[in-house]
């Protein structure tokens, strides 16, 4: 633990806590996994006629290609690596450019582990390199991806355009996340989630908040709670204890963020100081944007950026707004109403809706994750149909009869005969 946290701070910019979670979510999946495997390979006996067995099982595909993100380097690297790997698959391994110290402990460990070294392989390197010349291998039997909605696309394609076997694709992207307040929240219970949900890990998970729409009657308040609470977070050096707020994770990341932010401050109303926004040190502070529409937030920001947007009238109408944004990974639903929330769930195209809580930090086994639409194919990672996908199916069908009768039948008749003589 000690050492792989000191690796997330070092190379991710992440706090401890944040390390903490993500060490104790990457051996949930390990064991998670190991767990499903065992279960889901068991061979089922199908009914058929008599005179016949029928069985279906689950059989490896072959290697697999595990593309993971930065923001997770450990916990997603190693649930994609596990899931092939527990399901009798090969790994070719392909972890972001940026954290690749983290991705070589991980294999390490899991070679010393007993995985064989030609089964798990790990090869560094750029994606639109490494990553497309991998995912244009032609004995690749399956690509598991997660990271933005755009680079999903392009793999797909790549997939789609080869001329061998067709190669399935689990991808996990990310979204523009809404969280929905009605006036019956409560507004400490609302400004709390919000301040984890949209500004934990500097902003930059798939899971984050990115649009609050408070309702016009309460929204007010929370708008200055929120406010204050963001005043409240430290920006800085993700090694000091203190720190809420660490760097985003490269310099490249850090423009694209003043870009946005640039167009914010000029299309929207700014509702946190701006700060001090130094390249050396890549610190964004918690920045937060009042806009007129849902319909204004076009992309995602990967970043701690919140949008707020105010509404009145029928739920279901900000839900129907929420749903033509195309993405669908996670949503907050805030309100004291529970028939309201279970409407509200069950009318959104959301993968992990959330109720009355912060919307990150999915736990494995529990609150299965990933999202439809823009937001990935599925299943979700965590969760008991994942192993699904790693797998092929089998059918084994045996003529039984055809080593001289139906031992089946003719075993109540003898045990019939046995019990007439006696």
């Amino acid at each position: 633990m000690p050492r792989l946290c000191a690796l997330l701070v070092k190379e991710a910019f992440k706090t401890w806590g944040d390390c903490v979670a993500e060490v104790r979510e990457a051996v949930d999946f390990l064991r998670y996994y190991a767990g499903e495997a065992e279960r889901i390979q068991r061979p089922i006996a199908l009914q058929g006629p008599t005179g016949e067995s029928n069985e279906l099982r689950l059989t490896a595909r072959g290697p697999w290609a595990c593309i993971s993100p930065w923001n997770f380097p450990l916990a997603i690297f190693t649930g994609q690596v596990a899931a092939a790997l527990a399901t009798g698959n090969t790994v070719l391994a392909k972890p972001a450019e940026q954290t690749p110290a983290i991705a070589q402990a991980a294999v390490h460990l899991l070679h010393e582990a007993g995985v064989p070294g030609e089964a798990l392989q790990l090869l560094h390197g750029p994606g639109e390199t490494v990553g497309a010349a991998l995912v244009a291998q032609p004995g690749i039997a399956g690509v598991v991806f997660t990271g933005s909605t755009q680079v999903a696309k392009i793999i797909q394609r790549a997939l789609a355009a080869g001329d061998g076997p067709i190669v399935p694709l689990i991808a996990e992207t990310g979204g523009i996340n809404a969280m929905v307040v009605d006036s019956t929240a409560l507004p400490e219970q609302v400004a709390d989630a919000v301040m984890q949900s949209a500004f934990r890990s500097a902003g930059q998970r798939c899971s984050a908040l990115r649009l609050l729409c408070v309702h016009e009657g309460i929204a007010d308040g929370v708008i200055e709670m929120i406010q204050g609470a963001a005043r409240e977070l430290a920006t800085g050096d993700p090694a000091l204890l203190a720190t809420d707020v660490g760097p985003v994770i490269d310099s490249e990341a850090f423009e694209g963020l003043q870009r946005h932010l640039d167009r914010l401050h000029a299309e929207a109303r700014a509702l946190l100081p701006p700060g001090e926004f130094a390249p050396d040190t890549r610190l964004v502070p918690p920045q937060a944007f009042e806009v007129a529409r849902i319909a204004d937030v076009k992309q995602e920001i990967f970043g701690p950026v919140l949008h707020i947007v105010r509404w009145a009238g029928d739920p279901q109408d900000v839900i129907a707004q929420i749903n033509a944004l195309g993405y669908g990974l996670t949503l907050g639903i805030q309100t004291r109403i529970d028939s309201r929330a279970q409407a509200l769930a069950a009318s959104a195209h959301i993968g992990n809706v959330y109720v009355n809580r912060n919307m990150i930090g999915a736990v494995v086994g529990v609150q299965p994750f990933g999202g439809d639409g823009l937001s990935g194919t599925g299943p979700k990672a965590g969760g008991p149909h994942y192993l699904y996908r790693f797998c092929a199916e089998q059918t084994l069908t045996i003529n039984t009869t055809a080593a001289g009768g139906n031992v089946a039948l003719l075993a109540p008749v003898a045990a019939m005969s046995q019990h007439a003589s006696a």
